[in-house]
């Protein structure tokens, strides 16, 4: 048997953080098992789904590395496939004809609530006469399609995740509608039946989703019963919660993967994270891998039961060490977009060489992309602003000497290097009789406007490679 799992986001949001952690695990079981994994875009519900969505599902799952062996397939292309299927259940008395109004169910629903009874369908019109069919429709009214099950009937089976699940027919809440309202009589269908024929029809022999679909389960077990197919293999996954230990939703902020993407996370890094929502590999001191190394290891017995609380320290530090780590031909690529965003110049000498010097020097600083705007600000502006620090230390006594006798020593250097700049700081200091520490506490204060940061060296090379240290010098002079 090939292993066949698939993803199937519906195009009503933008691909959201839990569902992308669903379409790792389905990845890495299927790579794991040699298998294939089928992307399907649950697009019935038309006044939500939008193109843009869809687009963004689509970029999501490329930007994490998720490839997808099928796909991608579109309900709204296969409704005469559920319609064809809803006439045949019609036809074998598993299914019937519901004219119910919304007042009616609602006084339904109030009734049961006032007797403190748990809502659902009483099934009023499955035994219906023609003749009744007939007076609610010459009415006026329209129908659903419900499916009939039975109150009797205990559906059980054995989920990877959770072991052993067993649900009774009664706890369903009354027969189920499979197919929206029409006057014809056949609508569009609902998710529990569309799904259930889609897997059928796409051989799904594995269905990994998150623990919200358990109620799910049982009813779609009746429907691949009613098709006369065998049902596939369960895996109920953990959710994501919040700080509280509530479902991960909206109103924590960014739960998006595109909103992660413009908040500088790697790929790499976000999906290593996501793989450890919920899963631990054998080595439990192991936390980064790639995904093949993860698909390697993958099993449902190392899945947790209990729900995954998202820590953005975690993400955070494991972010940064994909960073430190990164190729620098790679993180420039991914950091000229963001410095494009910051509307940074590459003029002045700031060609791919000296970026790629920048690089080296801002890159053991790094947790997020975005950082980097903000740690390299000082090499893409004239001027800087000055700290409180940094302030202070220039109008110390000595700062402006000890600054004029690099300005003196720089006119003398045709070129600029980390030795001639380690000779330049001991000429001077030694010609003006001056503590080390002065120099280049001033020296670092003029350059780039405090007294904290990267490797004062190479940011002054870099700083003289585009012709700014010079001026920066006198201008610090000039005003403290």
């Amino acid at each position: 048997m090939t292993v066949r799992v698939r993803i199937a986001p519906s195009p009503t949001g933008n691909l959201h953080i839990g569902t992308a952690r669903t379409a790792v695990f389905n990845w890495l079981f299927a790579r794991h098992q040699g298998g294939k994994f089928i992307l399907r875009i649950e697009d019935t519900d038309k006044e939500r789904s939008r193109p843009e969505y869809t687009e963004n599902i689509l970029q999501g799952l490329s930007w994490l590395g998720l490839n997808w062996d099928e796909g991608p397939f579109f309900q709204t292309k296969r409704l005469e496939l559920y319609s064809e299927a809803v006439q045949t259940l019609l036809n074998q008395g598993l299914a019937y004809r519901c004219y119910t109004t919304s007042e009616e169910l609602e006084a339904m629903r109030e009734a049961q609530k006032a007797k403190n009874e748990a809502p659902r369908y009483d099934n009023r019109h499955r035994n219906l006469t023609e003749a009744q069919a007939a007076n609610y429709k010459a009415e006026g009214r329209s129908c659903v399609i419900r499916f009939k099950i039975d109150d009797d009937r205990e559906i059980v089976w054995d989920d990877l995740v959770r072991g052993k699940m067993s649900w009774r027919g009664s706890d369903l809440g009354g027969d189920m509608v499979i197919a929206r309202a029409s006057a014809e009589g056949i609508g569009q269908p609902l998710y529990n039946f569309a799904v259930v024929l889609d897997d059928m029809d796409m051989q799904i022999t594995h269905v990994i989703r998150g623990e919200d679909h358990i109620s799910n389960t049982p009813k779609q077990i009746l429907l691949y019963e009613a098709f006369g197919a065998k049902p596939p293999e369960f895996a109920h996954t953990p959710l994501i919660l919040n700080i509280d230990g509530r479902k991960l939703s909206k109103r924590d902020g960014v739960t998006s993967i595109s909103e992660f993407q413009q908040m500088g996370f790697a790929p790499e890094a976000l999906v290593n994270y996501m793989t450890l929502l919920g899963w631990s590999p054998p080595d439990s001191t192991q936390e980064i891998f790639t995904l093949e190394e993860a698909a390697k290891q993958f099993s449902f017995e190392r899945v947790n039961k209990a729900g995954a609380k998202f820590d953005w320290a975690k993400l955070d530090w494991l972010n940064s060490q994909y960073l430190h780590e990164m190729p620098v031909d790679k993180l420039i690529d991914l950091l000229i977009p963001e410095w494009e965003k910051a509307e940074y110049q590459f003029t002045g000498g700031r060609d791919r060489h000296w970026l790629e010097h920048l690089v080296v020097l801002i890159q053991p600083s790094l947790t997020r992309l975005v950082d980097a705007v903000g740690m390299s600000q000082l090499f893409f502006t004239e001027t800087v602003e000055y700290s409180d620090e940094a302030i202070a230390q220039l109008k110390q006594e000595g700062s402006a000497t000890v600054l004029k006798g690099m300005i003196s020593a720089l006119e003398k250097t045709p070129q600029l290097s980390e030795s001639i700049a380690q000779d330049m700081i001991k000429q001077v200091v030694k010609e003006q009789n001056v503590k080390k520490g002065l120099l280049m506490r001033s020296l670092r204060a003029a350059l780039t406007g405090d007294l904290h940061g990267p490797d004062l060296i190479q940011s002054w090379l870099l700083l003289n490679q585009i012709g700014l240290d010079k001026s920066r010098l006198t201008k610090a002079i000039g005003d403290w």
